[in-house]
């Protein structure tokens, strides 16, 4: 990323695509507006240029304002845009007559003489120039005399962008790091300079830095002991961090502090700048008995955080990846698919969930691969509960959920932890799943990344009902999708288990699909990186077309409607899909399957007979959703209009003809 200082030193922009704001924390939000910025520079061979003001305009403005605080300083704010893939950051320097432009000279000459822009990405509220007269249709009128485009970011996105620094800012001041790290997507963090102290924490075996912030708008933590992380000269440490007025020490008299004692670590770093990722509040701050009670404290201190922090490791793209296998006896798929996952899984964890087997798949475990772990539910839980009951168990930062009957290719893994770990509003995402016993094929069950259409039918790009694409290479791009499939899924971990995980009711079939659609109702994307290939065998535990999987298959698309649309919706969409369920039956009619039909009329009999217990799951949902949104809900993936329509009435056979 290229940093500009002095707008008469600006190099001559390609094609700029040019977006402003403050972008404080450069949290989850922002993100969303830096890749759609970045996807248009990519669209007309062009650059990506932030532009954000120094000093913050209301420093400028109103500057007896004691209580404004910056979640990131302007070098914090730097290194994140940095991290996002920003082409060109430019510090546009902000004073009392840059605020008085008018706004038509706002736009020639400060807009187009500097950038030429191609693209100006613009939120709809944005205003500019003296008395803020400027505005985004001021933008559009004098769009075609300077050849750029206007892109209105829509005011429900730029709320939720308000709203979560908002969020952000509250619960660092209450000291919920958790989840401001959450809405951030990244470790709320500080940097400054380390001073001399008075030197007591070397007495008791824990000596500190104390650490200067020169900022003195720097947002900072209430008083208490912090699980950390900290960069130095020397490296990357895990770290106790102290913030307070160190109560227990007599007469001290310094205000408050902050301390940070690095674990592991034994040095001079005096002088040194020190960075500071806050991960995890450990307790608030209290008076103790004296410098032995202080001492004792401190040791319990450094456990729980030890327990809470990963050993530090400064490559980003490895997270703590846990492969789960549930396994119902299917031994034989075991013994089939099973070497490629050890072959082709380095690094990860890989676990055997087994749900009560009478087959002898344990024993076969134990005796073949003795290195994979063996978790033992002892019952058939189904795949949704049984997966439930086995991830409570595993300690892992990406789960990776995988059928028995699942081969995997060498690699596989890496394109997707690369891209979850450089965008955290991914929370789930898969591989490109094609048929083991056709290789050219897409598999049924997630193809090259799942859809539904405006009635809440399923399908996938490579897959549109049961007709499967042959694989040209025509969906290798990476895609946000509205689900993945259960066969290959990964997920945050922390994600799963915030969202209560799948809903059990649903036995098995489309939990993945409603666990899908509630992270994206909470800002949450869903995509398909088609660098990764798997090969699925697929009706290895129910046939396509079984009376079995028919019922949960129209049951369970029905408890995902009732569960995520909305009421205006769900008024006419409830009596359509039961109209449109009954041409499904017709279909089976016609092909002579008449427990097929039965299926559909038992489906939709359990649906209605658990419609209460439906709403209440609806309730729920919507608080945890609210509690752990990000964002606005993310519609990709989203067919507008009918795919029943589509393929029996327009015999479309493809994805790409939709």
């Amino acid at each position: 990323m290229h940093i500009h200082y002095d707008l008469a030193a600006l190099p001559v922009f390609r094609h700029a695509v040019v977006t402003i704001g403050s972008f404080d924390g450069v949290h989850t939000g922002h993100r969303r507006i830096l890749n759609r910025v970045a996807d248009l520079a990519r669209q007309c061979g062009g650059e990506s240029v932030v532009l954000t003001f120094e000093p913050h305009p209301r420093t400028v403005l109103r500057p007896q304002d004691d209580h404004f605080r910056l979640i990131t300083t302007t070098s914090e704010k730097l290194a994140l845009l940095e991290q996002a893939a920003v082409d060109h950051t430019v510090l546009v320097p902000f004073s009392v007559a840059f605020a008085e432009q008018s706004p038509l000279e706002y736009v020639h000459d400060f807009l187009v003489r500097h950038f030429h822009p191609r693209y100006i990405v613009i939120g709809y509220d944005h205003r500019f120039g003296k008395n803020r007269a400027g505005d985004i249709h001021f933008l559009r009128q004098h769009a075609p005399e300077h050849g750029y485009e206007v892109v209105e970011i829509p005011a429900q996105e730029i709320e939720h962008i308000a709203i979560s620094s908002t969020k952000i800012r509250q619960a660092i001041e209450s000291a919920h790091i958790l989840h401001a790290n959450r809405l951030l997507g990244h470790p709320f963090s500080f940097s400054g300079t380390v001073v001399e102290g008075k030197q007591i924490g070397r007495t008791i075996g824990f000596p500190t830095a104390n650490v200067h912030i020169n900022d003195p708008h720097k947002l900072i933590p209430p008083p208490g002991i912090y699980a950390a992380v900290a960069r130095c000269a020397q490296g990357l440490f895990n770290a106790m961090l102290y913030i307070g007025n160190r109560p227990t020490i007599q007469n001290d008299h310094r205000g408050q502090t902050i301390e940070v004692n690095l674990l592991d670590f034994d040095g001079d770093l005096y002088g040194q700048n020190l960075s500071v990722d806050v991960h995890d509040f450990i307790r608030p701050d209290k008076t103790l008995n004296g410098l032995a009670e202080l001492q004792a404290q401190i040791e319990q201190d450094k456990t729980a955080i030890q327990q809470r922090l990963h050993p530090p490791n400064p490559t980003p793209h490895t997270p703590k990846t846990a492969i789960v296998i549930l396994n119902y006896n299917t031994r034989q798929h075991l013994e089939t698919f099973l070497p490629s996952v050890v072959e082709h899984s380095h690094g990860a964890r890989i676990v055997v969930a087994d749900n009560g087997s009478p087959d002898d798949s344990l024993a076969f475990l134990h005796a073949t691969y003795p290195d994979v772990e063996v978790l033992n539910l002892k019952e058939n839980h189904g795949f949704a509960q049984g997966y439930n009951v086995a991830l409570q168990q595993v300690d892992a930062d990406i789960y990776v959920i995988l059928n028995s009957d699942v081969a995997v290719t060498a690699g596989w893994m890496q394109p997707i932890l690369d891209a979850m770990a450089d965008d955290p509003t991914i929370a789930v995402a898969q591989p490109k799943i094609l048929t083991w016993h056709e290789k050219d094929r897409f598999e049924y069950a997630g193809a090259a990344g799942g859809w539904i259409d405006y009635l809440g039918y399923p399908f996938c790009r490579g897959r549109i009902f049961n007709q499967r694409e042959t694989d040209q290479g025509q969906y290798d791009t990476p895609q946000r999708c509205f689900w993945a499939a259960g066969a290959a899924f990964f997920i945050r971990a922390e994600l799963y288990h915030a969202f209560g995980g799948f809903d059990s009711d649903y036995f098995a079939h489309n939990e993945e699909i409603d666990l899908c659609w509630r992270l994206q109702r909470a800002g949450y994307s869903v995509w398909c990186f088609p660098q990764s290939v798997v090969y699925h065998l697929g009706g290895g535990t129910l046939a396509y077309e079984s009376p079995r999987k028919v019922y949960l298959n129209f049951r369970n698309s029905l408890f995902s409607l009732l569960k995520n649309e909305p009421w205006e919706k769900l008024m006419w969409l409830i009596p359509a899909r039961l109209l449109l369920d009954g041409l499904a039956a017709a279909r089976f009619l016609a092909k002579g399957q008449f427990t097929a039909i039965r299926s559909i009329l038992q489906a939709h009999f359990s649906f209605y007979a658990q419609w209460s217990k439906t709403l209440e799951k609806r309730r729920t949902a919507k608080t945890v959703i609210e509690k752990h949104r990000i964002g606005p809900e993310e519609r990709r993936g989203i067919y507008k209009g009918s795919i029943v329509f589509a393929h029996y009435a327009r015999r479309i056979m493809r994805y790409n003809d939709l």
